[in-house]
């Protein structure tokens, strides 16, 4: 008896994880038409292909391209160098990201409801505009006849206008300021969910006990979001030399170039020169990528080893 009332439970349980693979289905099937089958690309990396002549047999030259980047002194020092700026740059960011927390925090210690709504609007709203358009204020407000060197000009503090956007000084730390302003409200975001599922009855009984808002904070609402900024921390070790191009990009000159090409702008820049090398910036590109997993493999231990649960 008890093997018959058992047996249709095995079969709903059965159809309820058809039914839910399907729901994901179209998900899995669209990553791997945009994750894994453009890898077919790599094979550009063992061939000594030219466009647009046609991969064969006879371009095959193995792993001629991996080895070029290092007994090439000069192809050496120049990923040497885009190495320094692509960790400076992530390393950077990492060093500061903690900040989306607290901005999270503290806005959602702002108590005017629509006054809390329109700055996280307008925090969030620069993360869905272009870098293009990101350049354009930039140069506007930071250009030799943008609106700081004129008011500077006006004031009688300059003689002549400073060129912000052709500097190389500080350039890091100023791409970073612009890619806080950028992404600091959209990553605030997952914060302000995070700190919505804590028990409000924690809360209550910390104001009862005659806690302050301070106390609150440090001691209920941080603890209850570290899991979240551990997790978001270890992804971004992942992605540590995936930093993007886009920004670089639309920012890179001739002053600044030696310290704002990342390794992924240079990929692209190598690749789209003249005399564009495609095999050897797809063998870089798989050395990245091998890199990135290597990372993320060691992140995930690590996160084991701290908090006793990984995120894979």
């Amino acid at each position: 008896m008890e093997k018959q009332r058992a047996k249709p439970a095995i079969n709903y349980r059965r159809r309820r994880s058809y039914m839910e693979f399907l729901y994901i289905l179209p998900f899995l099937l669209l990553v791997g038409l945009f994750s894994y089958f453009p890898l077919y690309g790599w094979v550009y990396a063992f061939h000594d292909y030219r466009p647009p002549f046609p991969i064969s047999s006879e371009t095959f030259v193995g792993f001629k391209w991996f080895t070029y980047v290092f007994s090439n002194r000069v192809r050496a020092n120049d990923v040497l160098r885009v190495l320094r700026n692509t960790f400076a740059m992530s390393g950077i960011s990492l060093l500061f990201s903690w900040f989306p927390m607290v901005f999270a925090v503290f806005l959602n210690e702002i108590k005017c409801r629509p006054y809390q709504k329109f700055v996280q609007t307008v925090t969030t709203l620069p993360n869905f505009i272009s870098w293009v358009l990101v350049y354009s204020i930039a140069f506007n407000v930071f250009g030799s006849f943008g609106a700081v060197n004129s008011v500077m000009m006006d004031m009688g503090w300059i003689t002549k206008p400073i060129s912000f956007m052709k500097s190389s000084e500080h350039i890091w730390f100023k791409m970073w300021l612009w890619l806080t302003w950028k992404n600091a409200g959209w990553a605030a975001i997952m914060y302000l969910a995070a700190i919505a599922g804590i028990d409000e009855q924690m809360i209550e009984a910390a104001k009862v006990d005659g806690a302050t808002r301070m106390q609150i904070i440090w001691n209920i609402t941080i603890p209850s979001i570290l899991p979240t900024y551990f997790v978001i921390v270890m992804l971004n070790i992942a992605s540590f030399l995936s930093n993007g191009m886009e920004q670089y990009y639309v920012f890179q000159n001739d002053f600044n170039r030696d310290f704002i090409e990342v390794l992924d702008l240079y990929v692209y820049n190598y690749a789209t020169s003249g005399t564009g090398n495609y095999p050897l910036s797809t063998a870089l590109s798989m050395l990245k990528s091998i890199v990135s997993v290597i990372l993320l493999a060691g992140a995930n231990g690590f996160s084991k080893l701290v908090r006793g649960e990984g995120f894979i």
